[in-house]
């Protein structure tokens, strides 16, 4: 049965569900910063996914790359599957601008998390409502 890690559900935001990932928004508003989540049981890498599940989380995570550098207008977008603080397999999708706080460095642990209110949250996925589809189901508290 798959559970989100605890320190997941405590900084992100659940959007909805792909096929096989869960997807969030990481609840810091300085950068748009989704994190799709595999709803395997104790999974901690790619390569204990079985195929199958490895080529759909490959499909998902290039469709929403696609979507979220277009929706957001991104200079470049970083996506890294690290997993030192938590372990479950999770991957951010981190769209990036040359002129955003942390340019050109890595994002994590350069600024303390601005968290968003529900009006940001609405705003900040008003540009994926139309452009996430391969079976996306937004989450219920977010419609």
């Amino acid at each position: 049965m798959f559970e989100l890690h605890p320190q997941l559900g405590k900084d992100c935001i659940t959007v909805g569900d792909f096929p096989l990932c869960r997807l969030l928004l990481s609840n810091d508003s300085h950068y748009p910063w989704f994190v799709l989540v595999p709803r395997r049981e104790g999974v901690t890498e790619v390569f204990e996914l079985d195929e199958a599940d490895q080529l759909q989380l490959q499909r998902e995570s290039i469709h929403l790359s696609r979507v979220i550098y277009d929706a957001f207008d991104a200079d470049k977008l970083n996506v890294a599957a690290l997993g030192n603080m938590v372990s479950q397999l999770h991957v951010h999708h981190i769209v990036r601008y040359r002129g955003d706080a942390a340019w050109p460095a890595p994002v994590w642990g350069k600024f303390p998390a601005t968290r968003y209110d529900s009006a940001a949250v609405q705003a900040v996925l008003e540009p994926l409502r139309g452009a996430l589809s391969h079976g996306f189901k937004f989450a219920e508290s977010i419609l």
